[in-house]
């Protein structure tokens, strides 16, 4: 359904302009319209790309899509990385909807954001700065 490479370079993009995007958003700029269904296979290409980044070197850009309502990823981001908590930087958060959520969230946030600011290489998408 979704191309994993158009997801990765519009969150490049993302992650350049210093933006997290909403699931809508996201969907809006793959051309769809949201939907629980279509959500859940975006997430599952989100954790791929995440997978294959962290074996790469490079941090997680699915930390850059979240829900509209308060900023976050949805629970499943928090689930799937589980197991590698004590892998990751920060203090894993016991409640994915704290103030410390909120601070893990941004914190990895931020490393994407300087990551990709920092690299020249691959260029982003054009479609993802938000408007």
């Amino acid at each position: 359904m979704f191309d994993p490479a158009e997801v990765r370079d519009i969150l490049i993009g993302a992650a350049r302009a210093g933006n997290a995007l909403t699931y809508s958003q996201m969907l809006k700029m793959l051309g769809y319209r949201f939907t629980r269904p279509k959500m859940r296979a975006l997430c599952t290409v989100l954790d791929k790309l995440d997978e294959d980044g962290r074996a790469s070197g490079e941090p997680g850009l699915a930390v850059l899509v979240v829900r509209q309502s308060d900023g976050l990823p949805g629970q499943g981001w928090f689930v799937s990385r589980s197991h590698l908590n004590g892998d990751l930087p920060g203090e894993w958060p016991l409640d994915w909807e704290s103030a410390e959520a909120k601070a893990y969230v941004a914190l990895h946030q931020e490393q994407a954001f300087d990551y990709w600011q920092e690299s020249s290489f691959p260029h982003p998408h054009p479609r993802a700065r938000p408007r």
